[in-house]
């Protein structure tokens, strides 16, 4: 625990760093969510995760941000969990797509990259061992 600051309301803002054991960062990310959801807080913020393998360091410090009443965390899209855990455990996986105008498809593919701002998945084909991307829209299902 770094430091405390009391807020106007009478709340008291903590900053601090937590180490999880997990298979990989998803399942990490996913534990810390459940564990920070079913606790009385009235918000919290995560800030950013290091790599596995690095010990918690004392950051630098850093100005808390301006409290709103009764705010809801932001909930990481369970879509993008599910990706990012098909890209740690290098799992193999079938996209059924719908390119348009009729023109579907289902591979066999490993993720290989997801890029959340373009909402575009790259995979690599098994069979055909070639790469290609997706935007998710194009998306039907994920099976595993």
């Amino acid at each position: 625990m770094n430091r405390s600051n009391k807020t106007s309301d009478g709340s008291y803002l903590f900053q601090v760093d937590i180490n999880i054991s997990a298979p990989n960062k998803g399942a990490a990310l996913e534990q810390l969510l459940r564990v920070l959801n079913s606790a009385d807080f009235v918000d919290y913020r995560i800030g950013s995760g290091i790599q596995p393998g690095n010990l918690v360091e004392e950051p630098e410090p850093v100005t808390p941000p301006k409290k709103t009443a009764a705010k809801t965390p932001a909930q990481p899209n369970p879509l993008e969990l599910r990706i990012r855990e098909y890209i740690g455990n290098n799992k193999l996986i079938r996209l059924n797509i719908n390119k348009g105008r009729g023109v579907k498809m289902s591979i066999p593919c490993r993720v290989i990259n997801f890029d959340a701002s373009n909402q575009l998945l790259t995979v690599y084909h098994v069979d055909e061992k070639q790469v290609y991307s997706f935007g998710l829209n194009e998306i039907d299902d994920f099976v595993d």
